[in-house]
Order: structure tokens, then C-alpha cells, then sequence
């Protein structure tokens, strides 16, 4: 079984700010590879958890296709 991950209010409220614009299916995914790697740091504050935040959330964003035939709003 796999060791808890202790996450102060701010450090929990970063990692899910961070989860919201990712696809719901990468969500789980997302969170445990940033539990893993909160695991693996050698000291813990808001500026390591936001690293290892960006570090894993790279590899878990699908940037939208804005490279679309249709005008954005019927105003056009």
C-alpha cells in the first residue's frame, strides 16, 4: 500500500488548481504522479510543490485546437 501524502491546506488547494483544466480521464493519473512526486522531494514548501505540480502537469495538458473554420461568435 502505498505511503500517505500529508498536503498543508495550500499545498493541497496548488495540486487541485492544478487538476481543474486537465481532462476529467487524466485526473487520477495527474494526482498520482504528483503524490509521487512530492514523494521524492528532499524538502517541502509551496515553491517545491508547485515544481513538482508543473513538472507533471507538462505531460497531462492537451492544449484546445483553436484552429477552427468557424468564426468564434455569431457576432462575426
Amino acid at each position: 500500500m502505498p505511503t500517505p501524502v500529508y498536503l498543508s491546506d495550500s499545498e493541497l488547494e496548488a495540486v487541485m488548481n492544478a487538476c481543474r483544466p486537465l481532462a476529467p480521464h487524466a485526473h487520477d493519473r495527474f494526482l498520482r504522479q504528483v503524490a509521487e512526486a512530492i514523494c521524492t522531494l528532499p524538502e517541502r514548501g509551496d515553491g517545491a510543490i508547485h515544481r513538482a505540480i508543473r513538472s507533471v502537469w507538462r505531460e497531462h495538458f492537451d492544449a484546445p485546437d483553436l484552429h477552427i473554420d468557424e468564426p468564434r461568435s455569431r457576432a462575426y
